[in-house]
């Protein structure tokens, strides 16, 4: 039997040459370092606080696969399943069996669909979005946000190897047309003019007093 390592990343080199794809912004991590307004739609349990790492203390980690998949359903807004891929990131890197098996579930689903040859948008932009996530986690220890104890529990501490999580957003929204919130998505994966287009195109879908307004405003 594979090893969930090897398996994670034969099937990422899978998705990634279904995709094609492009490196990561060294300016901050954007995907992590402020929580999303998902207005009233279903999260993860979090902590009271305005830390971008207020995790719930009592919440068990073993079942972050099971619950992060419950909650990203068709019909969950892009924006809740940022924040709910931020979130689950967050709590992943506290544990690396679960990290290794929240990434592998994401990416079997995007495959599963690639294979059936399904115009579903969003398991391309989950599987992409956690990829990213876990990138810009792994970079964690050079923005120094985290205090001591913190960093010796942070387990993300490597780049996912074998695919490029912004190349399967692109590919998301290619299959999803115009959508403004994959778009903010997109452009917080990258800097310079790349990132500066796709926030535009965002901005341009973002009708006054939404909540992408509100999430532009405060990114």
């Amino acid at each position: 039997m594979l090893k969930r390592s090897q398996r994670f990343s034969r099937i990422a080199l899978t998705l990634g040459a279904l995709a094609c794809g492009v490196g990561v912004a060294e300016a901050g991590p954007p995907l992590l370092c402020h929580p999303f307004d998902a207005g009233k739609a279903s999260l993860l349990p979090w902590g009271a606080g305005e830390g971008w790492n207020t995790v719930d203390r009592s919440y068990k980690v073993e079942g972050l696969t099971a619950d992060t998949l419950r909650l990203l359903t068709p019909e969950a807004p892009i924006l809740a399943r940022m924040e709910n891929l931020r979130r689950a990131t967050i709590y992943a890197a506290q544990d690396r069996r679960s990290a290794a098996e929240l990434m592998s579930a994401l990416l079997s689903r995007a495959l599963t669909s690639a294979a059936k040859d399904a115009r579903d948008p969003l398991a391309w932009f989950d599987a992409g979005y956690l990829i990213e996530s876990y990138r810009q986690a792994s970079h964690v220890y050079k923005w120094d946000m985290l205090s001591n104890s913190e960093r010796t529990a942070w387990t993300l501490r490597t780049e996912p190897e074998g695919a490029d999580g912004y190349a399967f957003v692109r590919k998301a929204l290619q299959l999803a047309g115009s959508n403004p919130e994959m778009e903010f998505a997109a452009s917080l994966m990258r800097e310079g003019p790349a990132s500066t287009e796709h926030r535009q195109r965002a901005a341009a879908g973002a009708t006054a007093g939404s909540l992408l307004a509100k999430n532009l405003t405060a990114k």
